[in-house]
């Protein structure tokens, strides 16, 4: 089966190389991260390690990182002798990583899962400990690092529903790679019991929480708030409805919302932050369409036009949406109003804000129970329901603050994965 995997991916790989190359002669994109990923230009990089027990740690991208920060924290605080490798798939999640995984001792772009790849990589790091934040499979570099004898881990671990459906289709295969996993710790009961259902066996898996738990309730702080609040260009009587993480068709349903906020709270502004950023002009012509015309990007704030009456601010950035939170008088969290799973509601909850989102709320189920109980995550099924929803809360800014005070204190109350996670990482260095 791997022999077909690797035949599958040697196929799929021409178009992707045509597609890099082109994009890198063009626009200078994935330069150092592209080829790093196939294996070069890896030893500056590593330059700088010592000799002793080193534990990779891959993240994806943003999200992941998010969530190994504390877990990295957590490690060197234990054993500050141990190396930390820390690796992302993407080079906003490589910035961000540099940012916020103070503690680690070099940074790496993730190998491309071709053999030649993976062998050079694991050449120049020689980790001792592999450990995985959240669930990313690539077959060719787990079994690599099984035949060396290196412990590979997963920590942190989620299945979401839509992945548990495409692994299920070919659990003959994944049964076989995840033996090549020596313990995986999961976020949730259901999460575990998703894992074991594609193939891994019950022994290694332990469910030890969220780390992004701790990641949250540690960045929350008024420093970062008054950092974003200055950037903006935030006045003292402003109030804002911050729309996060936003997909084609939701955005309607927002500005409906905000509409009827604005008519009845003249101070109200909209901040609205879309999914992907290439999709920032056709936002605003949604916007303007709906007779929205006071409009600034971030872009155009930070490069210098100050703000003045603009109604909406456009959030044409990556890696902000934390910070952005922090403003929200009220928040709605995208993904959710449309069939994508929803997005990360503790970011929001780590502010102490009170969050509507709509029924896709799968891929962050036990996160909408928890704040549903707290009163602080309100669930809609359309935009009148989001309109209808906000004015109501807003009509009782005490009710909003104690919804809110209780969102915040189901995050602090499940602080401690981190460490968790970091004793199990430890536990398998030796």
């Amino acid at each position: 089966m791997r022999f077909l995997y690797n035949t599958l991916l040697l196929i799929a790989a021409v178009p992707g190389l045509i597609f890099f190359s082109l994009k890198i002669l063009i626009t200078g994109k994935y330069r150092n991260s592209f080829i790093q990923k196939l294996g070069g230009r890896q030893e500056s990089m590593l330059a700088g390690l010592k000799k002793g027990t080193r534990v990779w740690i891959h993240a994806v991208s943003v999200g992941e990182v998010t969530a190994a920060a504390p877990i990295v924290a957590s490690i060197k605080n234990r054993r500050p002798d141990v190396q930390v490798v820390f690796s992302t798939s993407t080079e906003t999640g490589q910035g961000m990583a540099k940012g916020l995984v103070k503690e680690a001792d070099a940074f790496i772009y993730f190998p491309l899962d071709f053999p030649c790849a993976v062998h050079k990589t694991l050449d120049l790091v020689r980790p001792d400990v592999f450990a995985l934040v959240e669930t990313e499979i690539w077959p060719n570099f787990l079994v690599a690092c099984n035949r060396r004898g290196i412990s590979s881990l997963i920590v942190n671990g989620r299945i979401s529903p839509r992945s548990f459906g495409k692994y299920q289709k070919t659990v003959f295969f994944w049964r076989r790679i995840l033996e090549n996993i020596a313990e995986a710790g999961m976020i949730s009961d259901i999460d575990a019991s998703r894992i074991t259902g594609i193939g891994m066996a019950a022994g290694k898996i332990k469910v030890l929480g969220n780390a992004k738990y701790d990641a949250l309730a540690a960045m929350a702080s008024p420093a970062l708030h008054e950092d974003i609040a200055g950037r903006l260009q935030v006045q003292n009587h402003e109030k804002f409805l911050v729309a996060g993480s936003t997909h084609p068709g939701e955005e309607d349903a927002v500005i409906e919302a905000y509409k009827k906020l604005l008519a009845r709270y003249p101070e109200f502004r909209l901040i609205l932050v879309p999914r992907h950023i290439e999709r920032t002009r056709d936002v605003i012509g949604v916007l303007r369409q709906a007779g929205l015309n006071d409009i600034i990007t971030y872009t155009e704030i930070s490069s210098g036009r100050p703000r003045r009456n603009e109604k909406v601010i456009v959030v044409d950035v990556i890696g902000e949406l934390f910070k952005i939170y922090s403003l929200g008088t009220i928040v709605y969290c995208g993904g959710s109003l449309v069939p994508k799973g929803g997005q990360n509601i503790l970011e929001a909850a780590a502010w102490g804000r009170v969050i509507f989102y709509g029924p896709s709320m799968e891929d962050f189920s036990q996160e909408a129970a928890l704040l549903e109980d707290a009163g602080a995550g309100i669930r809609i099924r359309d935009a009148r329901e989001l309109s209808e929803g906000m004015l109501e809360i807003l009509a009782d800014p005490q009710d909003a603050r104690r919804r809110g005070e209780r969102g915040r204190a189901v995050v602090l109350a499940n602080m401690g994965a981190a460490e968790r996670y970091a004793e199990m990482i430890i536990g398998h260095t030796g």
